[in-house]
């Protein structure tokens, strides 16, 4: 049998990322190993020169960072509120908040090392946004594509 049990992501400086994620994105720490620190919820990071003597040294594995091949996701019921905190602590933007073409309405900007990080309102948060707009259940099922009865249970409260 296998079991999912973390991404990890490879930084420069553990304690600068370890800052990061838990400062900034609420992460609580569950592990620090020194060259390896995990948090709860299944991400890890590692220290780049302990990471690439595992693999084989740089030569023959290069870490590249920046790439724009992949993501880390969070949610927040604090969009703005969120975005003005992350234009307070300097951080380097993708894009500020654009409406994705289903309604939520998302950030993307980069962690220490250039990993890419977004951030999306939560799709309750959407339904709400959308009913107050004049949007019907029908409508924001349509744009969004979510199940009806999540919708409909989610405006009733």
């Amino acid at each position: 049998m296998i079991k999912y049990m973390t991404t990890l992501l490879v930084v420069e400086d553990i304690q600068r990322s370890r800052h990061f994620y838990e400062g900034l994105l609420s992460m609580k720490l569950q592990h620090d190993l020194g060259v390896n620190v995990s948090f709860e919820g299944g991400l890890a990071i590692h220290l780049k020169d302990h990471f690439q003597g595992l693999m084989g040294g740089p030569e023959r594995f290069p870490i590249v960072f920046g790439a724009h091949y992949g993501e880390l996701y969070f949610e927040t019921d604090e969009v703005e509120a969120f975005l003005q905190r992350l234009k307070q602590e300097g951080v380097a933007f993708v894009h500020e908040l654009v409406e994705q073409p289903w309604g939520q309405r998302v950030m993307r900007f980069y962690d220490p090392d250039r990993h890419m990080i977004e951030i999306g309102e939560q799709m309750e948060a959407v339904f709400v946004r959308m009913h107050s707009q004049g949007f019907t259940a029908q409508q924001i099922q349509q744009k969004t594509g979510m199940p009806l009865e999540f919708v409909e249970a989610v405006l009733k409260g």
